[in-house]
C-alpha cells in the first residue's frame, strides 16, 4: 500500500460531474421536466452552459433560458422537482464512471490516513441519485452540497469543517485538497487556501484550467500508485 507522505490524513474533496463521472447531459431531460411542471412550457435545454454551476445556479439559468422570472420561491420548486425527475432520467443517457476514478476510489476506501468527501454544486439528493446509479455512492461517507443559492465558496467552506468533525481536527491547508474539472473548483479549493487538482476531463482543456492557476493540472486521473504519489508527495513537502 502506498503512503500519501508524512503528517495527518489527507483530506480529499471531490467534484461529482466531469470529475467522477458524465451522465451525458441526462440531467437536462430533469431540468425540462421541472421547466414543464413549474413553469409550464416546453423548454429545449440541450444548449445550456453550466459547468462548474451549482444546482441552484444551473435552476435559475433554465428559468430564465424559458423566459420565467426566477424568483427564490420559484427556484426552489424547480430544484425541487429536478431532484424528484433525476433518478429516472438518469437511464436515458449512456453516461459513465471517468476514467481512473473506481481503482482510485477503491484503492482509497478503508484507508485511515485518507479520508474523501464530495464537494459539489449538486444538491444532496441530486448527488446521491448520481453517485448510486453509477455505483459510487459507498466510496463517500458525507460531503458538502449546495444548500440554496449560495455560492460553491460558501461550499468549500462547509466541506473543511465537515472533514475537521469526521477527522477530529482540522487537517493543515496542505492536507486537503479539491480535485475538479472546472475553473470554478479550482476557486473553490482557493477559497479555503487548499491544495487543487485540476483535472481535463470535462470541458475544459489542460491549457484553460491552468489559467486558473490550480496547483496541479493534468489530462487525466491517474492510476491509484501515482495518484496517491502525486498528492502526498505535493503535500508532504508544502
Amino acid at each position: 500500500m502506498g503512503e500519501p507522505g508524512a503528517g495527518p490524513p489527507l483530506a480529499l474533496f471531490w467534484d461529482i460531474d466531469g470529475t467522477l463521472l458524465s451522465t451525458a447531459q441526462a440531467g437536462v431531460f430533469a431540468l425540462e421536466d421541472a421547466a414543464r411542471e413549474v413553469l409550464g412550457v416546453e423548454p429545449d435545454f440541450s444548449s445550456l452552459n453550466t459547468p462548474g454551476l451549482t444546482d441552484f445556479q444551473v435552476a435559475t439559468v433554465a428559468i430564465e433560458a424559458a423566459g420565467g422570472e426566477p424568483s427564490p420561491a420559484t427556484v426552489e420548486a424547480f430544484v425541487r422537482v429536478y431532484e424528484r425527475e433525476l433518478p429516472g432520467r438518469l437511464h436515458a443517457r449512456r453516461g459513465s464512471v471517468l476514467t481512473g476514478v473506481e481503482a482510485i476510489l477503491e484503492d482509497l476506501a478503508g484507508r485511515e490516513d485518507v479520508l474523501s468527501l464530495l464537494l459539489t454544486g449538486n444538491t444532496e439528493a441530486g448527488a446521491r441519485a448520481k453517485l448510486h446509479h453509477y455505483g459510487l455512492l459507498d466510496y463517500f461517507p458525507a460531503g458538502a452540497f449546495s444548500l440554496d443559492g449560495s455560492d460553491r465558496a460558501s461550499i468549500a467552506r462547509r466541506a473543511r469543517d465537515l472533514a475537521a468533525e469526521k477527522l477530529g481536527a482540522s487537517p493543515p491547508a496542505e492536507r486537503m485538497w479539491v480535485i475538479g474539472d472546472t475553473p470554478r473548483d479550482v476557486e473553490c479549493g482557493q477559497a479555503i487556501g487548499v491544495h487543487t487538482l485540476a483535472v481535463a476531463s470535462g470541458g475544459f482543456t489542460v491549457e484553460e484550467l491552468r489559467g486558473s492557476d490550480p496547483t496541479v493540472a493534468i489530462e487525466a486521473l491517474p492510476g491509484p500508485e501515482a495518484f496517491l504519489e502525486l498528492v502526498g508527495h505535493v503535500s508532504g513537502r508544502a
